[in-house]
């Protein structure tokens, strides 16, 4: 029996906890959420639970094998270094992995000294469809030269204190939303970042909330351009106010052979019945010759579905890291990884607040 310890317990801690119950000789032995009203309903999802209220209090419970960090993106880098400091175990840390570039120099010490393994979430890459596209797109575009990543959705949903809703807690939109697919860019081509030009701001959500006398400027909507050391291009679409979209993302890698696609439907909680089944995730290959398409249906069990707004990738990513904590699997995105993701997210943002390219 593994025993988990959650840190943070909010919308996403919950969703690792209702797929973490789904593995199998697994528990969650402790939870440490300091909202009343989320830490009630992460009990509710594992009431054999104890509550703690503070990370030395977590550590102490020496039946402990793991831990997931879901805590608001600012206490990430905090967090992980008193661990460090009381008892490293081998932890799954939520994205993004840090939201200042001070902190790089405290993270790669970190990764240096930590003794046990992290594992950072990325969740994306494991989407089935998203999964299928990075497997096959080398083989099937005969190596990717241009990569376009659009993602179309609804605006940031309400979490403890609007958090989210600011750059200074969150690390801007270009690092809290789109390390992900900065971090899928990295994968799909196999380089590294060089150059970042966006153009990004708020022009739609929450413009007329409040926070204690506080405006929100997290940002809804921008454009990214990456050049990478290989020569391949990558670009990214982002919309938060376009929840009426049939797919929320979609993924197009192309090359001298040919174009592969993924389509990726958003929660499927969100969907309005009304109007249909939702939709089935899908990858569409397209070779240049002989001119043809291919489309294959995706489909994602339902019990993950329901467990998650991840198209099951939060069940998958669990598993692997399971194999992890029990001596038997290894890290596949390491604490570089996530630093890398998040230094793409930060030249954007800076790039797009001064105007220009951002060189790494």
């Amino acid at each position: 029996m593994i025993n988990y310890g959650i840190i943070g317990a909010g919308m996403m801690g919950q969703e690792h906890i209702r797929n973490i119950r789904l593995l199998g000789g697994v528990r969650i032995d402790a939870i440490m959420e300091p909202d009343a009203h989320m830490r009630a309903r992460a009990l509710n999802l594992a009431p054999e639970a104890a509550v703690v209220d503070a990370i030395p209090d977590m550590l102490a419970r020496r039946q402990l094998d793991c831990l997931l960090i879901a805590s608001p993106n600012h206490l990430h880098v905090p967090q992980l270094e008193e661990i460090a400091r009381l008892r490293p175990l081998p932890l799954l840390v939520e994205k993004p992995l840090y939201t200042v570039e001070a902190d790089t120099e405290r993270l790669a010490a970190l990764e240096r000294s930590y003794p046990a393994p992290i594992w950072v979430a990325m969740e994306y890459r494991y989407m089935p469809p998203i999964a299928l596209f990075l497997e096959r797109a080398g083989a099937e575009t005969g190596g990717i030269r241009m990569l376009t990543l659009r993602e179309h959705r609804f605006p940031f949903l309400d979490k403890v204190g609007g958090w989210n809703r600011f750059n200074a807690t969150s690390g801007g939109t270009l690092v809290e939303k789109c390390c992900h697919f900065f971090d899928l860019m990295r994968v799909a081509t196999g380089a590294e970042a060089v150059r970042v030009m966006a153009s990004g701001g708020q022009v739609v959500n929450f413009l007329d909330e409040r926070y204690d006398d506080r405006v929100p400027d997290v940002w809804d909507s921008a454009y990214t351009i990456v050049d990478f050391d290989n020569g391949a291009r990558a670009m990214l679409e982002l919309c938060m106010f376009a929840e009426g979209s049939r797919y929320q993302e979609h993924l197009s890698a192309m090359g001298p052979s040919g174009k592969i696609e993924a389509l990726v439907p958003g929660p499927t909680r969100f969907w309005n019945v009304n109007s249909g089944p939702a939709p089935v995730p899908r990858i569409v290959v397209s070779p240049r010759s002989p001119v043809s398409e291919q489309v294959l249906d995706v489909p994602v069990d339902p019990h993950l579905l329901e467990a998650g707004d991840h198209n099951g990738s939060t069940f998958y990513q669990h598993q692997k890291f399971l194999e992890v904590v029990r001596g038997r699997g290894k890290v596949e995105v390491s604490m570089s990884d996530g630093a890398k993701a998040v230094a793409i997210g930060l030249a954007a943002q800076k790039s797009a607040e001064r105007g220009g390219a951002i060189s790494l």
